[in-house]
Parts: C-alpha cells; structure tokens; sequence
C-alpha cells in the first residue's frame, strides 16, 4: 500500500471491456480486463471498485466507428450495452473466487436509442446478477443525456427509481458538446428529486455546477481522471471550465485541487480514478498518467479526507462492494 493512503477503500469510477471507437481510430486506452483493474489496484492498495464497461458499443455501425462517426445502426448487436453489461457481470463473477477485488457493478445505457430494449435487457440482467447503479456517456456515442426528459426517457428513469439505482452521468463543458453538458445534468437532477445522480469529472471544475450539486439533496461528483483534468486546466483547453468560472485552486499541483475540492464540498464528493482513462490520447490530445500517480495524489490529503471521498460517500450512493 502506498505510503499515507488509508486501507479498505473504492475507486469510485472504473470501466472494463474493449472500446472499439478507440481501438478503431487508433486511440488509447481501448481495453481493460477486471483482472488488470484488479492487480494495478492491489499493487497500490486499492480492491474495491465502482465499475462499468467502456463507452462505444457493439451496436453501433463499426465502419462508422473506424471513421470517427457515431451510426446507430448496422451494428453487430441491436440492444445498446447489453452485450457488454452481461459480459462485465459475467467477468466479475467467473473470477470472483480466484480475485480478491471487490465490485461495484453499473449497467451502461444510451440514453436516447432504443430505450424500451434497453429497458427490458436491463432488467433481465438485474434478475441474473444484479446492477448497483447505471452509468452513461452521452458525448463519445453522441446521444442528449435531456433525451432522459422525454415520456420515453422517463420510463428508464422510473426503472432506476423503482430499483433506487443511483446513476452516474459523464459532464462537459465543451462549447462543441450538446450532449452532456453539466448545467442540462442538473436540470435532469432536479426534475427527479426521487432519483440519486452523480456527475463525473468534477463538473469539469465549473464553479456554478459544483455549487448547485453542493446544494442538491439528491446529487453528488467525482473526481475521477483528475490528474489529466487538472493538466487540462493548466492548458486553459475548452474541456474544462475557463477561468473566470473555474473552481479557485492551484491547477499546477493536483494534490493542492484535490484537497481543496475536498475541503469545500466535503460529503458530496467520491473519489475515482476513470481507469483506463486516467490517461487519454487522441489525434490532438495526449494526456498522460498513470493508476499509481491518482492513487498518489489521494494519499496527499488528510486521511480524514480520504476515508470520505473514497469510502463514506460511495458507499452512501451506491452501498458497500460485494463480499
């Protein structure tokens, strides 16, 4: 275990599987299996994680996938996610005897393609193995995450209120992205007050947005691919909020941001790492660090602080891992 880092506690964001949009165009990273999460966890002191698959999925058309583009049709599966949801669950349970990690399963979902095959698949999947919570990446696969306020979008959110699945929602503040940006997750927060939400990446550091979820009953962040995101910052690129509207903090130094982030927003903030995507590269970006570097700046801040973003408050959203 790393020096200064307490024991017991969860990676709040994890994917598992293969991206093949990623993989396709040359990107990275692109795969990850529940034993490679699992073994550079334990080599840093770290078992349990809040996991989910990665982000494109079989349904979509997979020339388009090669050509940057998003089809929704044409691909090899016709239900979005559940090809991967189930082989997720299965991975975590063929290796549970023989792996001492412990899993936080979510069920990914397109928010907006195909809700009612989704809706039965996820819960067939439920019956089978049990989900904790739901997760969705509306800007990689191009799909409004408001889609969710339509009659049809409300029939998956009355899924998540009957199973109480708290569900956690990749942001942006990209001026190019329609799909996912926070201020529309918070109009989603509000008009399900039933429902718990969490969004990713610290609201991309947007003041505003960390101030509302501060003030949401039923509406928590995570931190997760902070390292990167804190370089970003210091690039003043587009992906996170521009100065005058950023959190205050010392961008340059994570661990600084990190305990800030925790001092100012306290029970409403979890802890996670984004692997694989702790580092990201892309035709123009490339932003590199390291599971080991995130787990680093963790054990930088008081342990107090640690136990509450990484223990209390993922437990509190999602409950405990599976013995």
């Amino acid at each position: 275990m790393l020096k200064g880092l307490e024991s017991g506690l969860i990676d709040g964001h994890t994917h598992v599987g293969v991206d093949l949009l990623f993989y396709l165009r040359g990107h990275s990273p692109y795969a990850q299996s529940w034993d490679t999460l699992s073994a550079q966890g334990a080599a840093v002191g770290v078992n349990q994680f809040v996991v989910f698959p990665m982000v494109s999925y079989a349904g979509l058309h997979l020339r388009s996938l090669q050509q940057g583009k998003i089809n929704g049709k044409g691909g090899l599966e016709k239900v979005p996610y559940a090809f991967e949801n189930r082989r997720l669950l299965q991975e975590v349970r063929r290796f549970h005897s023989s792996n001492p990690a412990r899993a936080i399963p979510l069920g990914m979902f397109d928010p907006a393609r195909s809700l009612d095959a989704q809706i039965q698949s996820l819960q067939l999947l439920h019956a089978e193995f049990g989900f904790r919570g739901l997760k969705t990446q509306p800007t990689i696969i191009q799909s409004p995450i408001l889609s969710l306020l339509s009659s049809r979008g409300g029939r998956l959110l009355d899924l998540a209120e009957s199973h109480a699945w708290p569900i956690l929602i990749h942001s942006s503040v990209h001026p190019e992205d329609p799909w996912s940006q926070v201020h529309d997750i918070l109009t989603l927060v509000k008009s399900r007050p039933n429902l718990r939400f969490c969004l990713a990446h610290s609201c991309r550091f947007d003041h505003a947005g960390l101030d509302e979820v501060a003030t949401l009953p039923n509406a928590w962040f995570d931190c997760s691919a902070h390292r990167i995101h804190c370089q970003l910052a210091v690039d003043n690129h587009p992906s996170v909020a521009p100065k005058k509207t950023r959190f205050p903090s010392d961008y340059r130094n994570p661990t600084q941001v990190l305990h800030d982030l925790a001092s100012a927003y306290g029970r409403k903030m979890i802890w996670g790492t984004d692997a694989p995507f702790e580092s990201y590269a892309d035709d123009s970006l490339q932003l590199l660090s390291s599971y080991r570097e995130e787990v680093e700046v963790l054990a930088g801040i008081p342990a107090a602080y640690q136990r509450t973003i990484a223990y209390d408050n993922p437990v509190t959203l999602y409950g405990k891992p599976t013995p």
